[in-house]
């Protein structure tokens, strides 16, 4: 990706309006959680400006304005609601009336609270030349021009880590990526969901009313199918207004990168050990109760992927860790725990008692494989680690203020954890310690930004 990528080449009106309504926020500072203060300009003493600092010491307005009216709801597309495009022919007529070079809009609809796949079950591209597409993939086997050309175009998302492994499974990945939910939290906004960052710059509100539905259902209502187009109906000049405050906040380049990383959950890696993001797995003492959740976490899971639901449809994670603790004593006590309803105890309880018998060398250890011991012990187990963290971890907050991000994005905890672990003191040499954060995952422009801190943080060597 270069570094003036994502890009259009064309600005459309809309495309104009959006900019300058960003300059006007840009200069007002307004998605900022602290930007009113640090970019307001100096009182020049005029009674306007005693009138404005009376108003914010003492809570009342005055004769400032009254508030802006809220943003207008917007229900439907601006040209109606697409149909459904179920058969090729209608996919490929679309492709045709796509501009050479243009990049698109791209979501998907998932089910992922009642089925077991993370499948797309509607897949919506936008594009300025050919408009909106709501795609069927149970419909039809995507033909491969579409396939080719969503492959050959950088793409504009919300929440790119949601949608681009659903995307892979019908064998589409982007050549660039530009995610406006990651440019939210970069330029440090209050509120990164779509319709807040919508709302703040380009000055309508969506209605969410479908987004926890079930799109595996046929067939999709009207309403659905508008809820699906306005999720991509204005990611491109969303795009474009987000572009222009990253680069007036000298942040476009952290983005970049930050796009650049992104492109690599298409294929995101599969825990070695899934059953531990088990509710309350981590209350369980004994390697006998690890192996025994183990144990009916993948026969939950086997049979949710059979069926094809979500896996709480199978039993709930509360029920199936009462399960495991109930276990330990009689299987009375196993068969009561179990949910009211809940059908084939037998066969659970076969399952729990052969995890039981397992011997020592099959069993899981108490504490996941990692890097390091689990943080939450520090305080107890390494208290000059946690002393360490707690040091580093004010510096990062404070920094993290500054630049108007959650610390979070300027890096990961468990990134800085990793270091601190392994680190008593910092280099003097501050491209060793920027490599040092590099080679546990910290992109360059986080490096750059955290080492300084950790060279403050820690005695040097």
């Amino acid at each position: 990706m270069t570094s003036e990528s994502p890009r259009s080449s064309s600005r459309t009106r809309t495309r104009s309006r959006s900019r300058a309504r960003s300059q006007s926020r840009a200069r007002s500072g307004r998605p900022f959680s602290s930007a009113a203060a640090d970019d307001a300009p100096a009182s020049s003493g005029s009674p306007a400006d005693t009138g404005s600092a009376d108003a914010a010491r003492t809570g009342r307005a005055g004769d400032a304005a009254a508030p802006a009216p809220a943003a207008p709801l917007v229900r439907e597309p601006a040209g109606g609601t697409p149909e459904l495009t179920t058969t090729i022919q209608q996919l490929l007529a679309w492709c045709d009336r796509v501009a050479a070079e243009e990049d698109l809009a791209v979501d998907v609809e998932r089910a992922s609270s009642y089925r077991y796949s993370a499948k797309a079950y509607l897949i919506q591209v936008r594009s300025e030349s050919a408009g909106t597409v709501l795609v069927d993939p149970l419909a039809m086997r995507l033909p491969r021009s579409f396939v080719e050309l969503m492959n050959s175009r950088t793409w504009v998302l919300h929440a790119a880590r949601q949608d681009l492994p659903s995307l892979a499974m019908d064998g589409m990945e982007p050549a660039g990526l530009f995610d406006t939910e990651v440019a939210g939290r970069l330029l440090g906004l209050e509120r990164v969901g779509l319709g807040a960052v919508v709302e703040e710059f380009i000055g309508v509100r969506l209605a969410k009313e479908h987004s926890a539905s079930n799109w595996s259902k046929r067939p999709l209502p009207t309403s659905w199918l508008a809820y699906a187009a306005l999720d991509v109906e204005y990611l491109l000049p969303l795009r474009d207004a987000l572009t222009e405050r990253l680069r007036h906040d000298g942040k476009w380049e952290w983005a970049l990168q930050e796009f650049h990383h992104e492109m690599r959950f298409s294929h995101p890696e599969v825990p070695d050990e899934p059953w531990r993001s088990l509710s309350g797995v981590s209350s369980l003492r004994s390697r006998k109760q690890l192996a025994i959740a183990r144990a009916l976490w993948t026969k939950r899971d086997e049979m949710a992927r059979t069926a094809d639901i979500a896996p709480f449809m199978v039993v709930r994670d509360k029920h199936l860790m009462a399960m495991v603790k109930a276990s330990m004593r009689t299987k009375a006590d196993f068969l009561a725990a179990m949910p009211k309803g809940m059908k084939q105890g037998e066969a659970w309880w076969q399952a729990a008692r052969a995890a039981r018998a397992l011997g020592v060398g099959h069993l899981p250890e108490t504490n996941e494989k990692g890097p390091h011991p689990h943080h939450k012990s520090w305080a107890r187990k390494h208290p000059e680690v946690q002393e360490r963290y707690r040091t580093v971890r004010e510096r990062l907050l404070r920094h993290a203020e500054e630049i108007r991000m959650p610390v979070e994005n300027l890096i990961s905890p468990g990134q800085v954890r990793q270091w601190v672990w392994n680190h008593e003191t910092a280099s003097d040499d501050t491209a060793a310690v920027r490599r040092e954060l590099e080679a546990v995952g910290a992109r360059p422009w986080q490096a750059q930004q955290v080492a300084p801190l950790l060279q403050a943080a820690l005695p040097r060597r």
